[in-house]
Formats: C-alpha cells, sequence, structure tokens
C-alpha cells in the first residue's frame, strides 16, 4: 500500500474579511507567498501578531489564504505554554469556546473571543484515496514512523472529500519530536494489537 506524505505545519492564522478589512485596511486583497498541499490554500505574504490574555506578544505569525467565515489562529503547545495562550485541541473550524487572543495588524487590531486552537492531527483523503486505504470520513487511524526516533502515532483524523489531496497533517511539535519534516512519509495503520 501508498505511503501516506506528510506536511508539517508551522503556527499560522486563517482571517474572515472583515478581520482582514479591519488589520489591513478596506478592500485588501492577500498576496500569495506559495501554494499549499490542499488546492486552493496558500500561505500568504502577510503576517500578524498574536497576543495573549496575559499580554505575551507572539509576533510575525503567517497569514494562510483564502479568508475563511470565521477567524482561526492555529498554534503548538510550546507556543501555548510560552505565551500563556488556552488552545484546546480542535478539528479545524470547530472554535467554539477556544481561546481568547488579541490580533494586531498594521492598520488595527482584533480581539476574538474564541478561535484559539490546537489543530487536531489529520489526514486529508480524496474520495478515491478513502477507497483505496478503506477508510471513511471522521475514522480514527495511525500513522507508523520509520526513521531514527520511530514511533506510532495515534488518533489521527480522517477528513475525505473530493476536494482533498493525501496528505497527513502535523504541527511543528509533533513533527520535531518524530525529527519528520515535510515531504516525509508514514504508513497508515487502522488496527494494531497491545500485547500485555
Amino acid at each position: 500500500m501508498r505511503k501516506i506524505p506528510i506536511g508539517i505545519s508551522g503556527r499560522h492564522v486563517h482571517l474572515s474579511k472583515e478581520h482582514l478589512e479591519i488589520l489591513f485596511g478596506k478592500d485588501y486583497a492577500l498576496t500569495v507567498f506559495k501554494e499549499l498541499s490542499q488546492p486552493g490554500q496558500y500561505a500568504c505574504e502577510e503576517k500578524v501578531d498574536l497576543i495573549s490574555p496575559k499580554g505575551l506578544e507572539l509576533a510575525g505569525v503567517r497569514i494562510l489564504g483564502p479568508v475563511r467565515k470565521a477567524t482561526q489562529v492555529e498554534i503548538t503547545q510550546s507556543d501555548a505554554i510560552r505565551y500563556k495562550f488556552t488552545a484546546p485541541i480542535r478539528d479545524s473550524g470547530d472554535i467554539s469556546g477556544s481561546g481568547a487572543c488579541t490580533i494586531k495588524g498594521p492598520k488595527g487590531q482584533v480581539q476574538i473571543g474564541e478561535g484559539v486552537i490546537l489543530a487536531d492531527r489529520h489526514i486529508h483523503f480524496s474520495l478515491e484515496d478513502a477507497a483505496e486505504f478503506g477508510v471513511k470520513d471522521g475514522d480514527r487511524v495511525s500513522l507508523k514512523i520509520e526513521g531514527e526516533k520511530s514511533g506510532l502515532l495515534d488518533g489521527l483524523l480522517c477528513r475525505v472529500s473530493p476536494n482533498f489531496r493525501l496528505d497527513c497533517h502535523l504541527d511543528t511539535d509533533e513533527g520535531a519530536a518524530f525529527l519528520l519534516k515535510t515531504g516525509d512519509s508514514g504508513t497508515l495503520v487502522k488496527k494494531y494489537l497491545i500485547v500485555e
């Protein structure tokens, strides 16, 4: 069976159109820095600063486009500890009751009462990929990692859509723990036996 490609995702921000205009000015359009693994998604030239409820500032956080319905901030657990953010583990888009912060741009700032999360580790599958690997949207699987710091990553959420391209998304903390970089790969494990 094919290996699952891995993409390591750094801290980033998704902005609503309303918040983009407050931070950068009316009718502002994001500038593409580079295309990402998922079709239509891109990293932007623009960056913002994040201020935690404790007043600590995490500077230079990249924006990902295009704009979304709701603003979402994705950080790592290391960020949350160092800068005193509250950031529950959530699937992208599930921000109800998540952490708060202030986002500062060149033209203004926005306070969000929720939207700061640790992204749940996940794998994107197209419909064809899902059929090949025998998974469905919402399944949880594991990924076997080979290499100097080999191991098993449990509980990866399967996200299936005709718009997706096969890719496992881990944050920089998770990537560092296994000495992974974007372009590495792992083996899908749907079930394994724990011998006591």
